[in-house]
């Protein structure tokens, strides 16, 4: 029997509210924005050197892609498990463990000897990069104001591009001379960056807040608020509203209770929803982009320019993020992610002809841009999006379950590919990717509610 308890006060989320935008604010982002950067060069590196591997290795089509799938195996695991463990332990050290289980699986891609290791180590490293990705968007969406809010976990989503085009140009230049386990013994170095994220980034005080632990909650949000008044140069803040803070009596048993929340009868159409786009994208995302380098390749170009085109076409992931960031404000989330999804269905469609029928290069590189530009900004869309639509006491547990239902897709995306492009081609394969996006813009339009300006319980 539950005997929670009600106070009124100002709650850690009024109080965050009513903070001007200062360096603090900017810093905490860029602290965990550079460790979402670092992930995702992990996640794209394989992308780059599948190609050069499978030939090192002596693999066939279909092991190349068992192993491309691995490190997404991992991430379902990991994504299943993180907002779990984050809405019970805190978003901070849950965070952090991601951190050294990536950075350790990289380093064990990097001495792998055998396929079967290999393997193995992309299967840890996928652990470590699922259970980061939900957790950072916690984290941004819990420090931020109403009125920003999508708009920072949109450019948080952006370093996606970024890292996928750094890691490409890491490749370019570095594989030549070390190899491909060298780069991936290069990528765990970062890993060590998880001793800046535990000197600086303070646990969510909404979170603490939430979990009834009300003099931490207290502590965190007197340093934040100090420190945002010496970046701004204020003396004095504005009067945050009054509300009232629920304390639970039984914080034992909360993630069930988050796991409860996901089918509650307000949020049950939500969840499903956010399983079927999640299931839909990543199921195209890393069905497409596993190969991207491996089948310019095939198509006759060597490594070295496959992997430079690939990184090419990429670039456009940059403004594609960041004209998406301004149109979850100014349009609002389900319009701009519509959007983005139907403008990558169409993207990859053309993508896959151009690659079938060897299309001059600047056509296919065009095409690549358009692609590549909708692509990544979807995936702002949707990070941004996510976390908006559960309460701060189910928050984790409802982006990561979404994220890991994706990981489903996305395992089968990269292996369900490699046995389509013996019987379809490029185009066929392409054509499948497009018609997930297309029915994912679907399921959001029949089923998603706009969070544009609601501000967070």
């Amino acid at each position: 029997m539950r005997n929670d308890r009600e106070v009124a006060k100002p709650d850690a989320g009024a109080r965050l509210e009513r903070l001007p935008m200062s360096r603090y604010q900017y810093l905490l982002f860029a602290v965990v924005a550079t460790a979402f950067l670092f992930d995702t060069a992990d996640t794209a590196a394989l992308a780059y050197m599948l190609g050069t591997i499978k030939a090192e290795l002596g693999l066939s089509v279909a092991e190349a892609g068992v192993l491309a799938s691995a490190s997404l195996l991992g991430m379902f695991f990991g994504a299943g498990i993180a907002g779990i463990l984050a809405d019970r332990f805190g978003r901070k050290p849950i965070f952090q463990f991601s951190m050294l289980l990536w950075g350790l699986g990289s380093l064990l891609c990097g001495l792998s000897t055998t396929y079967t290791g290999l393997l193995n180590a992309r299967l840890l490293l996928g652990v470590g990069m699922g259970m980061e990705l939900p957790i950072a968007l916690a984290l941004i969406a819990e420090y931020l104001p109403t009125h920003l809010r999508g708009r920072f976990t949109a450019i948080l989503e952006g370093f996606l591009p970024v890292g996928f085009i750094g890691v490409g140009i890491l490749v370019y230049f570095l594989m030549p001379l070390v190899g491909w386990r060298g780069v991936f013994l290069v990528l765990a170095v970062p890993a060590l960056f998880l001793f800046v994220v535990r000197r600086m980034v303070p646990e969510s005080p909404r979170w603490l807040e939430a979990a009834g632990r009300l003099d931490e909650a207290e502590d965190v949000m007197a340093l934040i608020e100090s420190k945002v008044m010496r970046a701004a140069g204020l003396l004095r803040l504005p009067e945050p509203v009054i509300g009232v803070v629920t304390l639970e009596a039984d914080t034992r048993h909360r993630w069930l209770s988050a796991l409860g929340d996901l089918w509650h009868p307000d949020y049950r159409q939500r969840t499903l929803m956010l399983w079927i786009v999640w299931f839909l994208t990543l199921l195209g995302f890393y069905g497409l982009t596993s190969w991207l380098a491996s089948l310019l390749q095939q198509a006759g170009y060597a490594a070295t320019k496959s992997i430079f085109y690939t990184v090419l076409i990429s670039c456009a992931g940059i403004p594609g993020f960041m004209a998406a960031a301004y149109a979850l404000e100014r349009w609002g989330r389900k319009p701009t992610a519509i959007a983005y999804l139907l403008g990558s269905a169409a993207g990859a469609f053309v993508y896959g002809q151009c690659i079938s029928h060897r299309a001059d290069l600047a056509l296919l590189i065009a095409a690549g841009l358009a692609m590549q530009f909708f692509v990544f900004g979807m995936w702002s869309v949707i990070y941004a999006y996510t976390p908006e639509l559960y309460p701060t006491r189910s928050r984790g547990t409802g982006s990561s379950m979404a994220s890991a239902i994706g990981r489903i897709g996305s395992i089968i995306g990269p292996s369900g590919i490699a046995l389509m492009l013996p019987l379809t081609g490029p185009s066929g394969a392409f054509a499948i990717g497009a018609g997930c996006f297309a029915l994912a813009a679907g399921t959001i339009a029949l089923l998603g509610p706009e969070t544009r300006g609601v501000t967070l319980n």
